[in-house]
C-alpha cells in the first residue's frame, strides 16, 4: 500500500497498522496508532481481527515474511506498506512516541 493510501487508512480508521520491527525502533517512533507485533516473535493469531491489516517496518525487508505468515494463516486482510517507516518520515507522515 502506497504512502498516500496508509495515511487516509489512518485518518479514517479503516485500517490497523501493525509495525513489525524490534521495540527499540518502534519505541524510537512509529506510526500513528500503530502496534507493535515483532517478527522476531510475530504470531499471525495476534493481528487485530476487527478490519484489514498494514504491516510496517522500516523499509520493507521483513514485511515479506510476515506477510507471507499472516496470509498462509488465512488472513487475506492483510497489506504491505511499501516504504515502511523510512517511507513514512520521508514523505511527511507524523509519527508517534
Amino acid at each position: 500500500m502506497e504512502h498516500s493510501h496508509v495515511a487516509e487508512a489512518i485518518r479514517a480508521g479503516t485500517h490497523a497498522v501493525v509495525d513489525v520491527r524490534e521495540p527499540h525502533e518502534y519505541a524510537a517512533g512509529h506510526l500513528p496508532g500503530g502496534v507493535n507485533l515483532p517478527l522476531s516473535r510475530f504470531n499471525p493469531a495476534d493481528l487485530p481481527k476487527d478490519r484489514p491489516v498494514i504491516l510496517t517496518c522500516q523499509a520493507g525487508g521483513r514485511l515479506a515474511r510476515a506477510c507471507a505468515a499472516a496470509r498462509q494463516a488465512g488472513r487475506a486482510d492483510v497489506v504491505n506498506h511499501r516504504g515502511g517507516f523510512g517511507g513514512w518520515v520521508g514523505g511527511g507522515g507524523s509519527v508517534q512516541r
